[in-house]
């Protein structure tokens, strides 16, 4: 075996290596993606929640804020 050889088996087996890391890497990225979109799908679920709760509190304040008005005008016409 001359020192060509050599080289291509040391360069055959470092591709081999990057491939399989390539690989591997793939999928992991290919997971991590995946959890992200589930955490972003939570997190808008949330916001969706919180944004109907606040839209219900608004509706229940305006009423409650004109009593509290209609209220202390009635007071101070009395005194």
């Amino acid at each position: 075996m001359d020192w060509a050889m050599i080289l291509v088996i040391i360069l055959s087996i470092f591709l081999a290596l990057f491939l399989v890391l390539g690989i591997v890497l793939v999928s992991l990225l290919i997971k991590v993606t995946k959890q992200i979109k589930s955490i972003t799908q939570t997190a808008e679920r949330t916001a969706l929640k919180f944004e109907g709760a606040a839209e219900n509190i608004t509706k229940f304040s305006s009423p409650i804020m004109i009593a509290k008005m209609v209220s202390s005008f009635v007071k101070k016409t009395k005194r």
